[in-house]
C-alpha cells in the first residue's frame, strides 16, 4: 500500500523538480517505468488488499491510515491504468507551455493524489490527498492548455482554482464540525455508527457542508460552470485525468463521507440532491444539443453523466450506489475515450469546431470513425456499452427509493433522467451525423485525417474493449462492489 502511494507520488515529484531538464525521451521513458509500477502494485492490492494503519499526528488523533475495499478497489484499478494510458499518449502529443519532464510529472502527481484519496481511512488524510491534486492539475490546465487563446487558458486555470479551492474550504468545515463532534477522523468507525450518532441538527449541517463542498468537483448543477472551461483549454491528458479520475473523487468523497458517515443528514437534503442532478442531466443534454465546440460538447455531456451518478446516490438504496459505482467507473472509461479522440481529431484539424464542414470521417480515417461511433454509442446508453447499465440502474433506483425519501420527487426524477437519457441520444446522433457522416467523401484526398496508428491506435482500443467489456460483462465489476454497497446502502 505504502509503495502504491510513493512510486507515482515520487518519480513525479523528481521529474517536475530535479528532473524537470531531461530530454524528452528520457522523461517519457521515467514516467513510463512510474506508472506502469504504479499498475503492477494497483493489481497486486487489488487482489491483497493491503492496508498500513500508523499514527501520524497523535495530539490531533490523525493516522497515517490507507487500505481498499469493493468500493475503492474498482476506482484505484481505473485511476492505475488511465495513469499508464495517459503516459503512454505522451508518445503521441506532448503540449507546449513547460518541459516535458514537468508535464509527464504532474501527469504522475495527479494520479498519486488519486490513489491516495481512494484508499485514504483517515477523513483529515482524506482531505490532505484530496488536496494535493489541486496544484499539478492547475500546471497542466494553465501552463499546457491550448496555445490558440492564452486568455480562455488563464480564465479555465483560474476558475478550476476558485471553484475547488471555495469547495475545499466547506468540505474541510465539514470534516472538522465531523470530526469534533464524533470524537474520531477514523472513517471506518464513522461509517459504523460514530457519525450516525450526531444530534439530528448537527448531522444535518455536516451533510450540507461535505455534499457542498463535494458537489463542486463531482460537479452537480449549478455547480458545474468551471468544467467545460477547464476542459476546452486543457491539453489531452488533462481532460482525460479530469474526466476519468478527478471527477470521480467528488462522488467518492460523498459515498464516504455523508452518505457513510451522517445518512440522516444526508437523507434530508437528497430531495434537493436528485433535482440538482437530473436538471444537470437535462441542462447538459440541451447544451450538447447546440454546443459548436467538439470538446466542449464531451465536458457538458459528463455534466449530464455525472447527473445520473448523484440522483442514483440521492435515491438511499442499495441499488442505487451500486448504480452510481458503477456508473462512476463507465463513465471513467467512456469519457476518456472521447476525450483522447477528440483531442486526436482537433490536433489533425486545427479546432474542434463543429460548424467546419469536413470530410467523412468514415471515409478518410476508418479507425478514428469506428471508435467515435462507439463512445458516442456508449454515451447514449446503448445495451452492451458500459454506459446503460450505470443509467438503467440509476432511473430504477430513483422510481424505487428508500422509504425516507419523498416518492413523488424521485419518480419526477426518474422521468426526468429518462428525458435526459433520450436527450443524450440526440447529441449522439447530431455529433455522428456532423463528424462520421461527414460531407461528402473526399476522393481526391484534398483534406486528409490521418488515421489512428501506433501508440494512439493501442490507447484507443484499449479503451473502447473496456467500454464494450463493461457492457457484455458488467457482473464481476458489480459483484466487487456487492457487499460495500449493502453495507452503506441500506435496505435494497
Amino acid at each position: 500500500m505504502s509503495l502504491l502511494l510513493a512510486v507515482p507520488a515520487a518519480v513525479g515529484l523528481w521529474l517536475v523538480t530535479a528532473g524537470r531538464a531531461l530530454p524528452v525521451g528520457r522523461a517519457r521513458a521515467t514516467a513510463a517505468v512510474g506508472a506502469v509500477l504504479a499498475l503492477v502494485l494497483a493489481v497486486a492490492t487489488a487482489l491483497t488488499a493491503p492496508s498500513v494503519d500508523r499514527p501520524w499526528l497523535p495530539e490531533l488523533d490523525v493516522r497515517f491510515s490507507f487500505g481498499v475495499d469493493g468500493i475503492a478497489v474498482p476506482l484505484v484499478l481505473l485511476t492505475a491504468v488511465i495513469g499508464v494510458l495517459v503516459v503512454a499518449h505522451a508518445w503521441v502529443d506532448v503540449p507546449e507551455g513547460g518541459t516535458p519532464a514537468t508535464f509527464l510529472g504532474c501527469l504522475l502527481l495527479v494520479e498519486a493524489g488519486a490513489l491516495a484519496t481512494f484508499t485514504a481511512r483517515d477523513a483529515v488524510m482524506f482531505f490532505l490527498a484530496f488536496e494535493l491534486v489541486l496544484v499539478p492539475m492547475w500546471v497542466l490546465i494553465s501552463r499546457y492548455g491550448d496555445r490558440h487563446d492564452p486568455r480562455a487558458r488563464t480564465d479555465a486555470g483560474h476558475r478550476f482554482i476558485l471553484y475547488t479551492a471555495v469547495g475545499s474550504t466547506l468540505m474541510l468545515v465539514g470534516i472538522l464540525a465531523l470530526v469534533a463532534s464524533a470524537g474520531t477522523s477514523d472513517l471506518r468507525e464513522l461509517a459504523d455508527g460514530a457519525g450516525a450518532a450526531l444530534p439530528p441538527g448537527r448531522q444535518l449541517l455536516v451533510a450540507i457542508l461535505l455534499t457542498l463542498g463535494l458537489a463542486v468537483k463531482v460537479p452537480v448543477f449549478p455547480l458545474h460552470t468551471w468544467l467545460p472551461p477547464a476542459h476546452t483549454t486543457a491539453p489531452t491528458a488533462g481532460s482525460v485525468l479530469l474526466a476519468a479520475v478527478l471527477l470521480k473523487m467528488g462522488t467518492y468523497g460523498l459515498v464516504r463521507l455523508p452518505v457513510a458517515t451522517v445518512p440522516d443528514g444526508f437523507a434530508a437534503i437528497s430531495p434537493a440532491l436528485a433535482v440538482a442532478g437530473v436538471v444537470g442531466i437535462l441542462w447538459g443534454g440541451l447544451v450538447c444539443l447546440v454546443e459548436r465546440d467538439l470538446k466542449r460538447l464531451i465536458a457538458y455531456s459528463s455534466v449530464a453523466h455525472m447527473g445520473f451518478v448523484v440522483l442514483a446516490l440521492a435515491a438511499g438504496t442499495e441499488t442505487g450506489l451500486q448504480a452510481a459505482l458503477f456508473a462512476n467507473i463507465a463513465h471513467g472509461v467512456v469519457s476518456a475515450l472521447l476525450f483522447v479522440l477528440v483531442g486526436g481529431l482537433k490536433q489533425r484539424w486545427g479546432s474542434a469546431d463543429l460548424a467546419v464542414v469536413r470530410p467523412a470521417l468514415r471515409e478518410t480515417s476508418p479507425r478514428l470513425g469506428f471508435v467515435l461511433v462507439t463512445g458516442l454509442a456508449a454515451t447514449l446508453g446503448l445495451p452492451g456499452l458500459a454506459g446503460f447499465w450505470g443509467e438503467v440502474l440509476a432511473v430504477y433506483a430513483a422510481w424505487d427509493p428508500a422509504p425516507d425519501r419523498p416518492r413523488v420527487v424521485f419518480v419526477a426524477c426518474a422521468v426526468g433522467a429518462a428525458i435526459g437519457a433520450a436527450l443524450a441520444a440526440a447529441y449522439a446522433l447530431r455529433v455522428a451525423r456532423l463528424v462520421w457522416v461527414g460531407d461528402e467523401p473526399d476522393p481526391e484526398g484534398e483534406n486528409p485525417t490521418p488515421d489512428a496508428v501506433g501508440v494512439e491506435a493501442g490507447v484507443l482500443g484499449a479503451l473502447a474493449a473496456a467500454v464494450v467489456l463493461l457492457g457484455v460483462l458488467p457482473g464481476p465489476l458489480l459483484a466487487v462492489t456487492a457487499a460495500a454497497s449493502a453495507a452503506i446502502g441500506g435496505a435494497p
